[in-house]
């Protein structure tokens, strides 16, 4: 990917177009601006920083002052602090080769003091070569086991290994040999990054500088192999401990038991546990944890629970770990109370909770959709003076994107930052997720840019979620892009990515296109699984195919790829919508011969059928059915009951419907709320139909666009009568609605204590945009101005494509420097139609005041490429617009992926 995506700091002025807006605005804010980046405008107006010290003359410096008595207390010292860093330092050692070697340690000791310092490979280096060179020994050999210990990443460790290899090729005069304990150092150092090659190669080394390994060393490579499972080499240390004389202690044994668990043979692992006792070898804490671990991993959580009320018979105390694997254990079997007696039981001993057993209960909550009580623990963590880590962040921040609540999610991450915990990829890719689900693509798409800049690598999860949220909003074309983006910056696509495509594919009624795609997936390497399959059969069944469906059923078979339940329900779905009742019966009792229980959705299918049949009775035995083998009915399930009932105008079977879904805690959405009201609409009973609008809103449930088309189409009839119209298609409602009827809906909404929120207009205002009734619309607009109401994204976003559809480009960027200004983000499509727009009317000032503003803002400058330019100005022919954009990107180093700059320079050259 792109690594660089700077943008000049400080914007040009902003043409007068975009200096006022029509529409009055209360104070709003993106937290994306302000928390991911600063702003164009905002670097602009900062203060410019005072000159710095010139670095090259700081290392002079030093040497002036420490040559002086005393130099610690010099205040020239103090004034230099904040501007040292290690290559300073570095440069000082370097240049200066003959100083006193305790003047050099004592200033490398005094400045390793300064708060967030750490010496880097080179100044250790170069003080080890004066300290050698001055034979000091001992203290250069505390001096290389302290730069081993300061190792903090795999890519610094290949230094240190060639710092102390060259030491040993320096001739006999400066030979620094290896010691036992700086070899064990070193071996401890890799094993810490898993960097098992390298470990053997030292330990030869070890062996070749006859320096005999002790049993730390041997536990060291045994602990290392046994960390990724690999018994086998780990057993072969053993044996070196055996033929050196030395006796295998606890932390060897603890190992293998490690080893054995990570191999997923548990049983080895006990065996290993209980030989420890019979060769009188103590076995201590860690060791129970790590099995009680391994046994939870295993599923054996009730086996892990036994063995760990058995440690006080080693008089081993049970510490914050061992709690925390069972407490997680237990939450992720669904063992939410035994996990809350465990956690009472770990205090009760005096152990405390610790930032992961926190993290471990933060998860799960999130995960139950407890988001008020995940905020409190987070809350709980920080008053008892723990550090939160990245995954207890992460955890919050997932949940509330699961739950659509991004505003709060970034919220938190304002708050990671501000407590100096740094985002990895999981951070980016939860937020990724969160604006893919909400069709904010564009915002998701900005954070691939973020993470580059972190330097942090995208995964295949990272393209995964982008291509799902392409796919999503419509866009399989970026998605494609995406796809080749991936490929080229070595991110291996998997099965996920390309079940994606199939997916979207098929719900895009392209058949064809996912079955070649399922064509070549072999080619790939990939062998497709039962997603793609149930993909592809569900495709073909609504595209009426049922025959090529059954016929990949089979295909399914012979590949040895087991179908599940969501399988077979596409297909029993394929059958009834052809009519084939007889087939999609046997299919059900196909599903138990190859034993797959029928699924609350495979249940819901029949039921319907009955109803649509108007089987009532039939359809409440197969419900009853259910109920006695324990599968408990959805939403869906109650919906389609509610909505049968409603169609014949049984409004008390909904009603007790109704209330028996509440009495079995299962929530229902909007839609059985709009049969409701309809139903109620339908038999003239309008202050019914606004009883169950207050139902619904008092059950945190949003009205959809179609629960208010529904009342509105009740609301209109008088006016339809008179006119002799009639509505085809509920949706019409929009093409009708006169604004009279929406302030009645609204005033209605009042009365029945309901009242209208920014949501609301929203609904009523998109209805209308989408019919070009934007006269209408941007009244409705006032109107919530008046009641002092905020329009949110949604709004401005649909007025302002309403006005671009309508031709209308100067209210267009009215709007959109509205967006801007109250930190909203405008869709690319809305740059789209804009520029587009003003170019087709020779407006190309305007048109490129619009594009260099848009590359100010916090957009992915690819997904601009292929939105604005290429999928806009290219596809519309407006070459000489594709040009000047594409010539402005480049000077203003808005730099694409080479993959995106070969698609511009083939547009630009017309091929």
């Amino acid at each position: 990917m792109n690594k660089s995506r700077a943008v000049a700091a400080s914007s040009p002025g902003l043409p007068s177009f975009f200096s006022s807006s029509s529409i009055p605005f209360r104070n709003s804010s993106n937290r994306l601006l302000s928390i991911f980046s600063t702003s164009a405008a905002a670097a602009a107006a900062a203060p410019s920083p005072p000159p710095a010290k010139d670095p090259a003359d700081i290392p002079s410096q030093l040497l002036s002052i420490i040559s002086l008595p005393n130099w610690q207390k010099h205040h020239s010292i103090r004034k230099l602090m904040s501007d040292i860093c290690p290559s300073h330092v570095s440069s000082l050692l370097h240049d200066n080769p003959g100083l006193p070697p305790y003047v050099a340690l004592n200033f490398f000791n005094f400045v390793a003091r300064k708060p967030g310092f750490r010496h880097d490979v080179r100044s250790h280096s170069l003080l080890l070569d004066i300290l050698i060179r001055n034979k000091l020994f001992g203290v250069a050999e505390k001096v290389r086991i302290a730069m081993v210990r300061g190792c903090s990443s795999v890519d610094e460790a290949p230094s240190v290994l060639e710092c102390l290899r060259g030491m040993k090729k320096r001739g006999t005069e400066m030979e620094f040999k290896l010691t036992v304990r700086s070899y064990n150092e070193l071996l401890m150092m890799l094993s810490r990054f898993l960097m098992i090659d390298e470990m053997k190669k030292v330990y030869s080394e070890m062996i070749e500088d006859f320096v005999s390994p002790n049993i730390y060393t041997f536990n060291t490579m045994i602990n290392v192999y046994c960390k990724v499972g690999n018994v086998v080499e780990a057993d072969l240390y053993l044996s070196k401990i055996l033929q050196a004389g030395l006796r295998p202690d606890t932390f060897t044994y603890t190992s293998l038991i490690l080893g054995h668990c990570r191999n997923n043979d548990v049983n080895d692992a006990f065996r290993i546990f209980n030989a420890m006792q019979k060769k009188g070898c103590r076995r201590n804490a860690v060791s129970y944890t790590v099995l009680i671990h391994g046994l939870c991993e295993a599923g054996r959580v009730d086996e892990g629970i036994r063995l760990y009320k058995k440690m006080g018979e080693d008089n081993c105390i049970p510490t914050v770990r061992t709690y925390t694997v069972m407490i997680d254990a237990l939450l992720a079997n669904g063992r939410q109370l035994g996990a809350m007696d465990m956690l009472s039981k770990m205090k009760e001993a005096g152990c405390e909770p610790n930032v992961h057993t926190y993290t471990v209960l933060i998860d799960a909550m999130c995960k139950e959709k407890k988001m008020e009580q995940s905020r409190q623990m987070l809350d709980e963590i920080i008053e008892k003076g723990l550090i939160p880590s990245a995954a207890t962040y992460n955890s919050l921040i997932g949940g509330y994107c699961k739950e659509g609540m991004m505003d709060v999610a970034l919220e938190i991450f304002d708050m990671m930052k501000s407590n100096n915990c740094k985002p990895n990829e999981r951070t980016y890719n939860e937020f990724i997720y969160g604006f893919c689900e909400a069709k904010c693509v564009h915002k998701a798409m900005a954070l691939l840019d973020k993470m580059l800049a972190s330097k942090l690598t995208p995964t295949v999860i990272t393209f995964n979620l982008l291509i799902h949220g392409q796919c999503k909003v419509g866009d399989l074309d970026s998605a494609y892009k995406l796809l080749d983006l991936m490929s080229d910056n070595s991110v291996i696509p998997d099965i996920w990515t390309y079940g994606v495509f199939v997916d979207a594919l098929c719900k895009k009624k392209r058949v064809e296109e996912a079955l070649a795609l399922f064509d070549n997936l072999k080619e790939k390497g990939i062998q497709p699984n039962e997603v793609i399959y149930t993909a592809l059969i569900d495709g073909l069944c609504k595209a009426g195919r049922v025959d090529d469906a059954c016929t990949l059923l089979e295909k399914m078979h012979s590949e040895h790829c087991q179908p599940n339940s969501s399988t077979y329900n596409a297909l029993i779905h394929g059958f009834y919508s052809e009519r084939k009742t007889k087939e999609a019966l046997q299919l059900v009792e196909n599903m138990g011969k190859v034993g797959l229980n029928p699924t609350v959705h495979t249940y819901t299918i029949l039921i319907k059928e009955m109803l649509k049949e108007g089987d009532f009775d039939h359809a409440h035995r197969i419900l009853k059915h259910m109920l006695s083998l324990g599968c408990k009915p959805d939403a869906y399930t109650y919906t389609a009951f509610i909505h049968a009932y409603c169609s014949i105008g049984n409004l008390q079977e909904a009603e007790d419907m109704m209330a028996r879904m509440s009495e079995v805690g299962v929530i229902p959405d909007s839609l059985p709320y709009t049969f409701l009201a309809d139903a109620y609409g339908q038999l003239g009973l309008m202050d019914d139909a606004f009883t169950v609008l207050k139902r619904m809103v008092d059950n945190d449930c949003e009205p959809s666009h179609h629960t208010y088309a529904v009342l509105i189409k009740h609301l209109s009839k008088d006016k339809l009568s008179k006119e002799n119209l009639s509505l085809t298609d509920v949706g019409d409602v929009w093409k009708v609605m006169d604004y009279d009827t929406a302030l009645f809906l609204l005033d209605k909404m009042t009365k029945h204590g309901c009242s209208p929120t920014v949501n609301t207009y929203a609904k009523l205002i998109i209805g209308l945009c989408k019919v070009r009734r934007l006269t209408m619309a941007q009244g409705l607009l006032s109107h919530m101005n008046m009641k002092g109401l905020s329009p949110n994204e949604d709004i401005l976003s649909s007025l302002l494509v309403c006005c671009c559809e309508l031709e209308m480009y100067a209210d267009a960027l009215n709007l959109l420097d509205a967006m801007m200004k109250h930190g909203h983000s405008p869709t690319l499509d809305s740059f789209r139609f804009i520029v587009c727009g003003l170019y087709n009317e020779g407006n190309n000032d305007k048109a490129q005041a619009a594009f260099s503003y848009l590359l100010h803002r916090q957009y992915n400058y690819d997904e601009v490429a292929w939105k604005v330019l290429i999928d806009g100005l290219l596809k519309k022919g407006l070459v000489d617009g594709f040009s000047e954009l594409f010539s402005l990107m480049e000077k203003k180093g808005c730099f694409v992926h080479p993959k995106t700059y070969t698609m511009l320079i083939e547009g630009l050259d017309g091929s």
